[in-house]
């Protein structure tokens, strides 16, 4: 996500709870506690490494502004906005704090600013087959029964299909070509649209739309999907090759 949080998430924030609450979804706070201490560690390398490859590519291609900001890093807390991390463990939407870059320092403006959009869901897609790869070597080494019997290999296990499955998620979440989403700028380079009235409108309004995806569930409708079947494609691999 690249745009400053914005008042509307608030309002998606309190729906999204309201409508947790209303599920049940913290109905045993145990049972919920003890999977968000899971799912943490997932969702922190998700959002920092997305939004350290959009500094780090950035800086590579000549913008020194993310470098300037300190946001050239691996290390969460450069990253992580803590509005953001709370609102993605109680709704299920969240964000980190979006890297500044500025295009005029880009030599090529149109083919860096694709390439720094691309940087983020690339990074998370990486990282989801490096930890499958991860998982193949649990499995080789200490065996399927360890993971699923012993209670630290069975934790292990779980937090690395988290690590995984949230990386798919930010990735496809991401290229949805809406504002202030990544698949916004990557389809507004790719076809050069930015000079037109139709680009500025959905920029304006691109909040609200987000909003409105998110709350009639055509979000869920895209990601379901996508992210069930290349996790299928991960873990075929994980257990079968």
């Amino acid at each position: 996500m690249r745009r400053n949080f914005d008042i509307t998430f608030v309002i998606l924030i309190v729906i999204l709870a309201a409508n947790s609450f209303r599920s049940g979804a913290f109905s045993d706070p145990m049972s919920w506690l003890m999977n968000t201490l899971m799912l943490l560690p997932a969702i922190i390398i998700g959002l920092a490494f997305h939004e350290y490859a959009h500094a780090v590519v950035a800086y590579k291609l000549g913008d020194p502004t993310p470098k300037m900001q300190r946001r050239v890093t691996i290390n969460p807390v450069a990253h992580i906005d803590p509005v953001g991390l709370a609102a993605l463990i109680f709704a299920g939407f969240g964000w980190g704090v979006p890297v500044q870059i500025n295009p005029a320092n880009f030599k090529n403006r149109r083919r860096d600013e694709l390439l720094v959009s691309l940087a983020g869901v690339t990074m998370n897609l990486i990282i989801a087959v490096i930890f499958a790869v991860v998982a193949k070597v649990l499995i080789l080494t200490l065996g399927a029964s360890s993971l699923s019997v012993d209670s630290f290999g069975t934790t292990l296990w779980t937090m690395i299909m988290y690590i995984i499955q949230i990386n798919l998620v930010l990735m496809v979440f991401n290229l949805i070509p809406c504002p202030p989403l990544d698949g916004f700028s990557i389809i507004s380079e790719i076809f050069n649209i930015k000079h037109t009235e139709f680009y500025w409108t959905l920029y304006r309004y691109g909040n609200w739309i987000l909003i409105a995806l998110i709350i009639f569930g055509i979000t869920g409708r895209i990601l379901s999907p996508c992210v069930n079947f290349m996790f299928d494609l991960l873990y075929t691999y994980i257990i079968l090759f």
